[in-house]
């Protein structure tokens, strides 16, 4: 718990400071109701970085801390995010074919942790979470991808629809899975650039971005449970496309 505490900034002037210095951070609560110009000049520096933020009640506020908040707590990343443009710039340079992993609207840390460890094995180049409504790098996060969060790059999406199109305009195929899809993952030619993208277990994948992915696939299941967990799920697809890749010859 002690370690969790010292990832906290706290207070509307400690956090301008380290907006200003370039410190990641996960994201801010702030009371809710909170007028006046310092928070003013706070608010519109988490909107220019594009920081998740998230309006909560003052209760909340006490829960996460005892000390003197002003209405504003912020969580310090543990990791520093990485561009996605930059990375498939730097694929395709050096001569390799991208492969990346987009997650969609799973909230679970743990599941991340364990989609981290299982694309860092497979080689994945990045992955890909959406600033607001999603996941974020917490201890259990790390904890449960043995430290695969510290060597896989990982992307925040301020719009997740349109990092899927910028990665769809540089050339890679977006690979959807879901159980809406008829066709079998292992029945699909994998080679190639590609983005994998996975949805959270209750809801999918957004359906704006079910109607834009290049293809659909799902896992075909013979038992009476109605679905995989989704870090089972992308370890299976995720491995049929290292298979088809080293058959390859790649």
């Amino acid at each position: 718990m002690k370690k969790e505490k010292e990832q906290l900034i706290i207070g509307i002037h400690p956090l301008l400071e380290a907006i200003k210095a370039g410190k990641e951070i996960n994201k801010v609560l702030l009371r809710r109701g909170y007028k006046g110009d310092n928070f003013s000049e706070l608010f519109a520096e988490i909107r220019k970085f594009g920081i998740p933020y998230q309006f909560v009640p003052l209760e909340k506020l006490n829960r996460v801390t005892k000390a003197n908040h002003q209405g504003v707590i912020a969580f310090l990343s543990l990791i520093e995010y990485k561009n996605i443009e930059e990375i498939i710039r730097n694929c395709f340079d050096s001569g390799h074919d991208p492969f990346i992993i987009v997650l969609d609207q799973i909230t679970d840390v743990r599941n991340f942790g364990a989609i981290a460890r299982t694309a860092e094995c497979a080689g994945v180049d990045a992955l890909v979470i959406p600033s607001k409504g999603s996941v974020s790098i917490t201890p259990d996060a790390l904890k449960t991808s043995a430290g695969a969060l510290n060597r896989i790059p990982v992307c925040r999406s301020e719009n997740l629809l349109h990092t899927i199109k910028f990665l769809q305009d540089s050339g890679i195929i977006i690979l959807a899975a879901t159980e809406k899809a008829k066709e079998n993952y292992f029945n699909i030619d994998l080679n190639g650039p590609i983005a994998l993208v996975m949805g959270a277990e209750e809801i999918g994948i957004n359906p704006n971005i079910l109607k834009i992915s290049n293809i659909l696939v799902s896992i075909p299941l013979k038992g009476k449970v109605e679905s995989l967990n989704v870090s089972v799920a992308c370890g299976i697809i995720t491995f049929e496309i290292v298979k088809q890749r080293i058959l390859a010859g790649f």
